[in-house]
Formats: C-alpha cells, sequence, structure tokens
C-alpha cells in the first residue's frame, strides 16, 4: 500500500509521520505568508497537496486535530474530522475553527491537522421492520448509567 501525493503548490510539504507509532500523517500550511485566524472564526487552509492511496480499495483519508494545536491555540477541524473521499484528486484544504477568545496566527509550513487512512465498510442497504435485540435496546443519552 502507498500514499501517492502530488504537490499543487509551490512551498508543500509531504505529510509525515513524526515517529514509527504515529497514526497520522502530518498536514503542513501551504501559505505564502501568515494568516490571522479571528477568534470564533473559521479559515480553509491549503496544503498544497492532492492524495491517493494505492494498493487497497475501500478507504478514506480522515482530517483530524493535531493535539498540540487543538490544545495550545484552540485551533480545530471545524467539522471535527475531515473527509477525504478515495475518489477526490483536488487540494485538500483543512478548514481551521479558531474556539479560543483570541486571534491566532498560522505561519507558512506550519503542521495544522493530521491525516489518517481508515478503511471503510459499505454494505448492501436493507429496509427491515425489525432489528436484532440487544441489551441496551432503544436506551439514548445517559441510559448505561455511570459506572
Amino acid at each position: 500500500m502507498k500514499l501517492l501525493i502530488k504537490k499543487l503548490r509551490k512551498g508543500a510539504a509531504i505529510p509525515a509521520r513524526v515517529t514509527d507509532g504515529s497514526a497520522g500523517y502530518d498536514l503542513s500550511a501551504c501559505l505564502e505568508g501568515p494568516l490571522v485566524i479571528k477568534a470564533g472564526e473559521t479559515a480553509k487552509i491549503p496544503t498544497g497537496i492532492s492524495a491517493a492511496v494505492e494498493g487497497i480499495d475501500n478507504c478514506v483519508l480522515l482530517i483530524y486535530a493535531r493535539s498540540s494545536t487543538a490544545t495550545k491555540k484552540g485551533l480545530a477541524p471545524a467539522n471535527c474530522v475531515g473527509v477525504v473521499d478515495s475518489d477526490y484528486r483536488g487540494e485538500i484544504l483543512v478548514a481551521l475553527r479558531n474556539h479560543s477568545g483570541e486571534e491566532r496566527v498560522i505561519d507558512p509550513g506550519e503542521r495544522i491537522a493530521q491525516l489518517v487512512i481508515t478503511p471503510v465498510y459499505t454494505p448492501e442497504v436493507c429496509e427491515t421492520e425489525e432489528l436484532p435485540e440487544t441489551q441496551r435496546g432503544a436506551g439514548g443519552f445517559g441510559s448505561t448509567g455511570k459506572m
């Protein structure tokens, strides 16, 4: 299996795992200068790359927050987890939301999110009158009580 990366802009960085145990590949901002994201606002940050996974069918690229960017700067993907479908070949953008109470600056080349490759299951959809019973049943939020 290979993660194929195509650079679309000058200054684009190839995503990389920092350690052997890293689940995600860091995505970097491909900017010509610093970008200010005001408190409570969202900005679409270009990465300057497109991607494809070779050698495996039915997978998705998921964009997650970098823990340090989210906890220290209050910047996380606006949609919580970004989805890059396996057939998308355009530029990967990261929509970062500033959850802090202050302006935040993204510098060119700064690591802004992480890309995780995950299998996708696409079962046949079948309408039914009944579902298999479980211990929980239809119990919703808080139905399992405190542990």
